[in-house]
């Protein structure tokens, strides 16, 4: 349990890397955070088919339709939690700061960007209570698009009129709910089972509906490319790490 709060702390510490970037500099170029972009989502989607779809589909032996269950049940949950409950708001839109200058957007924003990385810590933690190999894999897929989640939240204070303070505060903010979804799956380690499917489903929704329209928006294919580029970098990583035995 302490080596896995660990990658829980090193992920939440990629959302505050992220967010104390952009408050130490005047500007952050959009083209680096979009490639950013790209190489999380290439990666989170290759671990999803590749590693974390086929992980539950083996804890149900002869019962496929059980977790093609539950990882529709988890991109539903985060469809929910992100558009229906609060106003999401997605990667890119900090350049527009005229979008958000009311506290109530201000925090709407916050919170979903919340609840969006709480359930990265539930990825991560779900992925190292069935394999090592696969919780790695999966560590990786998230601190990819980390550090642009703690940029976005930063910009969402900084548009809003707040202080680098205060951005700085929310970043911790978001960065800390890694941790607790980390730790929130400790009591259900028995649940396995039903957790990893649903983590598949969380994770295919954040690299397909957040990450993936984000990277469309850009102009030009070389933020497109980006993106199999993190499919391969997910298959290299792989293995490398079935090489070195682990």
């Amino acid at each position: 349990m302490v080596e896995l709060l660990m990658y829980g702390v090193v992920a939440a510490l990629a959302n505050v890397a992220g967010g104390f970037w952009l408050t130490s500099r005047r500007r952050i170029g959009p083209s680096l955070l979009a490639r950013l972009v790209g190489l999380g989502a290439g990666f989170m989607l290759a671990a999803v088919f590749l590693e974390v779809a086929p992980a539950a589909a083996r804890l149900w032996p002869g019962q496929v339709e059980v977790p093609l269950g539950l990882v529709l049940g988890g991109y539903l949950l985060i469809q929910f939690f992100e558009h229906t409950m609060v106003s999401h708001f997605h990667l890119g839109e900090e350049t527009h700061p005229d979008a958000l200058l009311d506290t109530r957007a201000m925090w709407a924003a916050i919170g979903g960007l919340t609840i969006h990385t709480f359930f990265d810590g539930v990825v991560i933690a779900a992925g190292f209570l069935v394999d090592v190999r696969l919780g790695f894999l999966i560590f990786l897929a998230v601190v990819l698009h980390k550090i642009p989640d703690g940029v976005t939240v930063a910009s969402i204070v900084l548009a809003s009129g707040r202080s680098r303070g205060m951005a700085r505060s929310a970043t911790l903010l978001v960065g800390g709910a890694t941790l607790v979804g980390v730790i929130a799956v400790g009591p259900f380690q028995g649940s396995v089972g039903y957790v990893l499917p649903l983590s598949a489903g969380v994770t295919l929704y954040i690299a397909a509906s957040d990450l993936i329209p984000e990277v469309n928006k850009e102009e030009g294919i070389f933020v497109s490319i980006v993106v199999f580029a993190g499919v391969a970098l997910f298959y290299l990583t792989d293995r490398l790490i079935t090489g070195l035995g682990l």
